[in-house]
């Protein structure tokens, strides 16, 4: 979405400069984007730096990041400080300290974490002039932590790019094929996803699943535990790790899971399935609730519930015929509610607006 944003500006003609606080496979498209790029050293607000143990990294962080920013902000001296994360406390502070209005994305929302890390993390964007949160799950929780946030906060829902043409599901099942994507972490539920084709395989229904996806530094553990649960399974599970590209996977698929167990932002996941014309089953929480509902071809199952996405999947076999034929009205609504294009101009209209009447030196 940082990218997108970043299109949306220089498209209404607007200079930009991004600041990152590493190198990575983001440089490139931003700059083929028109952006300039630098990268200084930050503090990346991270749940273990909020420990005693680690609170002299917090400090000495916050005093490199806030000095970088400074020097940033005085070479460049910006109109306005777009902040595309909660997790990078010193810009709105250090926009805030020099007049120049800030307006934080909020792409983060966790209701079922700590009320005193939420007001940690939430905290700093006080100093914002104007608020973006990605769904009404990310406003809700961010208003719990500071009600007075909710005034001067728009809610602008992903722009999702669905695939250029994407092959239609097909005529007849004589098994189904189930895609899981997304990082292999427990909170993402792919364990959840083997259980319930299992119990779907163990029906005597024909299924296969597949799981596009890696994990994260120190989830190794987690994801040798899935190949184990595979081996175990009598239902055929494929690995095939990160692939920058879905949508070739997507079109060989009937199906998508995305089973998370724990609270989500939005689920960019599930409007790219239904951009792809396939039936998506969905957990009915948080922001997921929000991007996969008010479709025909999606359903929503209680989180963790390896059953009840057993039961979502029967249905999908024995309603095929309805779900084929909804698939590409789903997918027209999907590329309406979700256009790109229309974010990028709601963003830039965001931020523009955030400007009027500031007289920056």
């Amino acid at each position: 979405m940082a990218l997108e944003s970043v299109r949306g500006f220089v498209e209404h003609g607007a200079k930009v400069v991004v600041a990152l606080p590493e190198r990575g496979p983001l440089v490139d498209e931003l700059r083929k984007a028109g952006a300039d790029v630098t990268v200084i050293p930050m503090l990346v607000l991270r749940k273990r730096l909020l420990s005693p143990a680690h609170w002299g990294e917090l400090l000495g962080g916050l005093v490199r990041g806030t000095l970088a920013a400074v020097r940033v902000l005085r070479r460049w001296r910006p109109t306005a400080v777009y902040v595309s994360t909660i997790t990078l406390p010193m810009w709105p502070l250090v926009g805030r300290a020099a007049r120049i209005p800030v307006i934080s994305h909020v792409h983060e929302a966790e209701a079922s974490g700590s009320a005193l890390v939420n007001k940690v993390v939430y905290g700093p964007h006080l100093a914002s002039r104007k608020l973006v949160v990605n769904s009404s799950f990310s406003l809700q929780t961010m208003s719990e932590a500071f009600p007075r946030l909710r005034d001067r906060t728009e809610i602008v829902y992903n722009g999702v790019e669905g695939p250029a043409n994407p092959s239609p599901p097909r005529a007849e099942l004589d098994d189904l094929r189930v895609l899981f994507i997304g990082r292999l972490s427990p909170r993402k539920g792919p364990d959840v996803a083997i259980r319930a084709c299992n119990a779907l395989q163990a029906r005597g229904r024909s299924v296969r699943l597949t799981v596009l996806g890696s994990s994260f530094p120190g989830y190794e553990w987690f994801e040798q535990e899935l190949h184990t649960l595979a081996a175990s399974a009598r239902v055929g599970v494929d690995f095939l790790g990160f692939q920058p590209d879905i949508w070739p996977v997507l079109d060989r698929h009937d199906v998508l899971v995305v089973p998370s167990r724990l609270d989500e932002p939005f689920g960019n996941t599930a409007v790219e399935g239904v951009l792809g014309k396939r039936p998506v089953m969905a957990s009915d929480t948080s922001g997921l609730r929000e991007a996969a509902r008010d479709y025909s071809t999606t359903a929503l199952v209680p989180p963790g519930d390896d059953d009840a996405l057993a039961d979502a999947l029967e249905h999908v076999i024995r309603d095929w015929d309805t779900l084929r034929d909804q698939a590409e009205i789903s997918a027209h609504d999907a590329s309406q509610r979700h256009s790109p294009s229309a974010y990028r101009e709601r963003v830039a209209g965001i931020v523009a607006a955030a400007c009027v009447g500031t007289h920056h030196r």
